[in-house]
């Protein structure tokens, strides 16, 4: 997240931090900031990321870019927002991912649709222009309530 902060402050962009008063004794604050925010919890954290995101891109990462990229999905899918959501591809990292995305459309679990709430993109290149081009795909509804459930 630094490399990324000290780029766009390089660029003349602006950086918002947003960190939990709890964390902050044992995570370093970035020290070029434009602003700090500071949150009660991880989950005001989240909402705070939301209500400042135009947009959702998520770099490698672990069990927490997880949780907020699937849930931002989560989100999208219920009709909450419609802002952009893309991986963004380095060295392949993002393709299990994305193939437990098909497979869980493929089994039911999903709509085939809701597949495309995370645009996968390999270039840094293709950010920019993926964020600028990206539609939320529309699906009525998350189950299909015509399923016969009692045929299985």
């Amino acid at each position: 997240m630094a490399a990324v902060a000290d780029a766009t402050l390089d660029a003349g962009g602006k950086v918002i931090g947003v960190i939990p008063r709890g964390l902050f004794r044992s995570e370093i604050a970035h020290q070029r900031l434009t602003e700090l925010v500071e949150v009660a919890s991880m989950h005001e954290r989240k909402q705070k990321m939301f209500e400042l995101a135009d947009a959702f891109v998520a770099l490698p990462g672990g069990l927490g870019t997880f949780e907020e990229l699937t849930e931002m999905a989560t989100w999208a899918q219920l009709g909450i927002h419609n802002k952009p959501m893309l991986t963004l591809d380095v060295h392949g990292y993002w393709e299990p991912f994305h193939a437990l995305l098909h497979a869980a459309a493929d089994g039911g679990f999903m709509k085939q649709d809701n597949r495309r709430l995370i645009v996968n993109v390999e270039h840094v290149d293709d950010v920019i222009p993926t964020l600028q081009t990206y539609e939320v795909p529309f699906v009525d509804k998350w189950i299909d309530l015509d399923l016969d459930l009692d045929q299985t």
